[in-house]
Formats: C-alpha cells, structure tokens, sequence
C-alpha cells in the first residue's frame, strides 16, 4: 500500500472512529432521555395507584346491604395487595424477583426450599399444617429492598437470629414472617415459603392468598397425589387471570409414572391457560438426615434460578408482566367496590327519602288541619262563640262595617278570660294534632326502615315509632312561641295606627286570639282570608280586625302568621325525625362513586401503560 493510500486509509479510519464516538453520544444521550421519559411515566402511575389507594381506603361500606361482607372483604383484600406489592413493585422496580413457594398441605415446599438453598433454613413437622408462619430468605445485600416499607408492611417482622435457627413452624396469633439472610439463594431473587393454601388453618390460607398477590413469581408445588385438587387449581385459575409467571414443581412422583403424570398435569394447565415458565417432575426419594432431598435432584431448578437471578432483563419483564396482571385485576375489584358504594349512597337516600316523604306528609296533614276548620270545632268553637257572643254581635255586622267599628271596644272590653280560654283551646287542638301526626310519621318510616337489612341493623331495637317523652312538652313550648310570635305581630301592626284608642281598648290578646282564629279559617290561598269557615268564625274574626287594622294589614299579619307557623311545625317535626335521621348522619359513606369510578379508569390506564412497556 502506497503513502497515498495508507494516509487515505487512516484517514478513513479515524474518520469512522469519529463517527462512532458520536454516534456513541446521540445512544447516550438517548439513553438519559429514555430513562428521564420512563422515570416521568412511573411517576405518573405512582401517583394514580396512590391516588386509588386513598380512595379506596375511604371505603367503610356502613349500610347493611345483601353482599355487603363480601364486598368489605374486597375492599380489604384490594388495599393489601397495593400495599404488599404493587406500590412497593412499582416503586422499585430493579427489586429482586420476589418467588413465593406455595401449594397443598404436605406437597413438601419447605423440603424444597431447604434443599434448592443446600441448607435447612425453613422448618416442615409431622404436624399439619406444617409452615405456620412464612418465611422470607434473601441475600444479605439485598435487606435494604425487602424492608416492611417495600414489600409486606402489614406482616410483623422477625428476623432469624442467626442461620442454623429453624423457622416457619410455630404458631402466632399475629401475621408474622421470618426473615433470613443467607450467601445461598441466587442474586436477584427472594424466596418465601408460604403457608398451605388448603390449610385447616383459616388464617394459613387467608396468609397463604395473601403472599400469592405479592409474589412476582410463583413457584407451585404438588405431588402426584394431589396435583388434580380443586383448591391449588383455583390458585391456579388466578394466576392465569393475573397473567402472573408460574412455575410448577411435581413432587412424590413414583418411579415409571413420570412422563404419564407430567403429561397429564401440562394439559391440566394449558387448558387453565397457564405455560410454566419451568416445569419439573421429581420423583419420590429419600431425605438425608437434615431432612433434604439429594441436591441432583432439584438441579434443573436451582441453574433456572440463578440464570433467571442473572438476568436483570427477564427478571424485568416477569415483575412488569406481574404487576400489569395485579394492577388490573385491582381495577377490576375497583369496579366491584365501586358498584357497592352506589348501592350504599342509593340505600341512604332511599332511606333519607323515606323519612322525608313521611314527615313531610305528617306536616302537609298539620297544615290541612288548620286550614279546613277542624280546629275550629268542638271545643275551641265552643270557647270562641263564648267571646264573641251569637246574638247581638251578629247583628251588628249585618248593620254595616262602620257601624260596627264604634261598638268593637265596647262589645270586648271585660272579656280577657274568654280570649284565654279560645287561646288555650286553640293551643290543645293543635298540639294533639303535632303529636300525633309525628307519631304516624315515625311508625311509618319505622315500618319502611324495617323492610330493608340495613334499616333493620340501624334502628337496632329502638322503638323509634314511639314519641319521647319529651316530645309533647316541646310541641307546647313551640305552639307557645308560635302564639306569641302573633301578638308581637299585633302589637308593631297597632303601634302606629290612628285607630290606636280602639285598638287598646280591644287587647293585646283578644286582638292575637281573633288572628289566630283567622289563620285557621284559611283555606290556604292568599285570598282565603274572606271564606267563613265553622259557624262564620273566620268571617267574623277578619271583619273584626278590618275594623281596626284595615282590610291589607289584616291579610298581611293572617299570612305572616301562617308561614310564621308552618315554619316551627316544620322545625318540631324536624327534630322529632332526628331519631332516624342522625343514625344516617353518624356514618360516613366515603368517596362519592364517580371519584372510584375515575380512579378505576386511571388504574385501568396504568396497567395498559404497563403492559406497553413490557
């Protein structure tokens, strides 16, 4: 090669060792982009699980609907497993691949574990069931990332003191879990032994459940007698619904079967639509002295775990695939808890509405009765033609309105008792009506209360239908300041007037009396006033008060009067409803179900944003 064509040739060479350099560059500065990119998308995702969290967790569900129990059980299980493993997961996602070992009772799980880590670290016994408390093995270095505030916080930790300390078998009434470190188990991955998911132990397979929705993998364990079971298959069946990474141990084969049964068992999970990640048929064999099967044995499955521990990219993809399953079937549950809470917002008000409806019929009932004469008979009739005279006074408004006016303060004058009498008449006939349309009300909306579950357990066994003793005197004291409220009317509607003498001469209280006796002669309308109701008694009572007040003063003081009126009747019956209407006030519904249903669709997303990123 001549000096031209070296001198061309490294010149073309250092030109490409150029080019490379850059183009090293751009892939970094790619690369930056790309992980700022992915760091702002989990920041994203982080926020919407966190956001669904708080709302889920405002979840009571007080009302006692049908199904109610099970739906509390889905709200509980659903807080759980964000805070055992997709919050943590997410957060973290370089974590170690978390293997949860599961399976029957028996199946041999923690012959497994003790076996695949070359040491006995975990506890098995005669007694069933065996692992009683789980157990988390990881590697020294990777405490840091198994802590209570990245994976299980609701599991109360024990760490193991030293490594030749057997765990697992004890009882606890607390949720526990022993933690051991050891240099055995492969980088990258944390094994936990869990409890039998078929346990007689109902807080075992609750335990067990719970541990299954925070593994990023699973290692299922079954035995040759067992693997058809119908309580692993249903693990099973979830784990296909989550999408969620299985792998499968057969234990206890005997020798000759192994092809037969492995055979049979692929079809039983390709028909559940499960593909294990790694399947391995062992065959039954004796355990050494430590209680371990010969580690030739567990080969195949201790180098598939450490490749997989090796392998930061798949360990990457079976978390992300894992937690887009989990993430979505908590959407999915979020659907459910969503459709309680708007059974529990329409079970309140329809019982709100029941109240309602009733008192507001017990207060329409008040008002008719005042309206319609009813409480201008008997009694109170009888006091008011006592006042007011039948013969000479009749008389006198058939000889003319002016007339009349220069006899009103002759005709009344010496007659307060009267007036008190047609006032206490007056206040007897009103409050028996009050009392007892607020006793209807109640025993009506008692007997509705009564036909729904959750009306049933909030009345509990008060007689709400019953009037407190209390009631009747505050009817009394109510009525009392109605009837006042109208002579402090009558008093600022004389003070001014030029008719003053006559209106002096007639009373404070006959003046009152004559004015309630005119609101219960209403039929209702503004214009009401001049229709004669009982024996003429509104009739009179409006000609009498014309003569003094004027014919507008009088229909403006008769109006105010009754709004005056219906207003505490409808503060009595208020507070007579109270006795319902605070047992709904006292509890908290949470979370108006639009909110839920928002955050679903953002959970909804965040799995879709998972799944693309896999």
């Amino acid at each position: 090669m001549d000096e031209k064509t070296k001198n061309l040739h490294l010149t073309s060479e250092e030109i490409s060792g150029e080019s490379s350099e850059e183009n090293s560059t751009v892939q970094r500065r790619g690369s930056v982009a790309s992980r700022g990119t992915q760091s702002a998308q989990v920041d994203a995702e982080l926020a919407a699980v966190r956001t669904a969290r708080a709302s889920i967790d405002e979840v009571t569900l007080p009302l006692e609907n049908a199904g109610v129990e099970e739906d509390r059980t889905t709200v509980s299980r659903t807080i759980t497993q964000l805070d055992d493993y997709i919050l943590p997961r997410l957060a973290t996602l370089d974590a170690p691949l978390t293997v949860v070992v599961g399976g029957s009772t028996g199946a041999g799980k923690s012959t497994l574990v003790n076996t695949l880590l070359g040491e006995p670290i975990t506890r098995s016994g005669a007694i069933r069931p065996t692992t009683r408390q789980p157990v988390l093995i990881h590697r020294p270095e990777d405490a840091e990332a198994l802590t209570p505030q990245r994976i299980l916080p609701h599991l109360e930790r024990i760490e193991a003191k030293n490594s030749t300390e057997l765990v697992g078998a004890d009882h606890s009434e607390r949720d526990q879990i022993f933690t051991v470190a050891t240099e055995s188990i492969p980088a990258g991955i944390a094994l936990i032994d869990a409890p039998d998911i078929d346990s007689v132990s109902e807080d075992n397979r609750r335990l067990a459940k719970q541990l299954l929705s925070a593994a990023d993998l699973w290692l299922f364990v079954t035995t040759a007698n067992r693997y058809a079971d119908a309580v692993p298959w249903e693990v099973l069946h979830e784990a296909a619904k989550r999408d969620i990474t299985v792998a499968v141990v057969l234990n206890r084969v005997p020798e000759g079967a192994e092809d037969e049964i492995e055979e049979d068992l692929r079809r039983m999970l390709t028909g559940a639509g499960i593909t294990p990640a790694h399947l391995l048929t062992v065959t039954e064999q004796e355990r050494d002295e430590r209680g371990m099967l010969p580690a030739v044995a567990l080969t195949p499955l201790v180098f598939w775990l450490r490749e997989l521990g090796s392998n930061a990219d798949e360990r990457s993809r079976i978390a992300r695939q894992t937690l887009e399953g989990a993430v979505r079937s908590v959407a999915d549950r979020m659907e459910t808890i969503t459709a309680a809470q708007t059974a529990q917002f329409e079970t309140a008000q329809r019982l709100q509405n029941i109240v309602l409806t009733s008192y507001t019929q017990a207060q329409k009932n008040i008002i008719a009765s005042t309206q319609d004469g009813a409480l201008l008979r008997g009694e109170v009739l009888s006091r008011w033609q006592d006042f007011v005279g039948t013969g000479e006074f009749f008389r006198s408004l058939e000889t003319g309105i002016g007339r009349m006016r220069d006899r009103v303060a002759g005709f009344f004058k010496g007659q307060p008792s009267q007036a008190v009498e047609v006032e206490q008449a007056l206040e007897v006939g009103l409050h028996s009506v009050i009392v007892e349309q607020a006793a209807q009300a109640a025993e009506t909306s008692q007997r509705q209360w009564l036909e729904e579950r959750a009306g049933r357990v909030l009345i509990g066994n008060r007689d709400v239908a019953r009037v407190s003793e209390d009631f009747p005197a505050r009817v009394a004291e109510g009525i009392r300041a109605w009837q006042n409220d109208v002579m402090e009317m009558i008093r600022a509607e004389g003070a001014g007037k030029r008719q003053r003498a006559r209106f002096m001469s007639l009373g404070v209280n006959a003046a009152a009396v004559i004015l309630m006796v005119v609101v219960f002669s209403m039929t209702g309308g503004l214009t009401g006033i001049e229709v004669g109701i009982a024996g003429g008694s509104g009739v009179v009572g409006t000609k009498l008060l014309e003569a003094v007040f004027g014919e507008d003063a009088v229909r403006r003081m008769a109006q105010g009067a009754r709004e005056n009126l219906e207003i505490r009747v409808h503060e009595l019956l208020d507070e007579h409803s109270e006795v319902l209407t605070e047992r709904l006030d006292s509890i908290s519904l949470g979370p108006e179900p639009a909110l839920l249903q928002r955050s679903t669709e953002e959970m909804r997303a965040t799995a879709r944003g998972l799944k693309e990123a896999k």
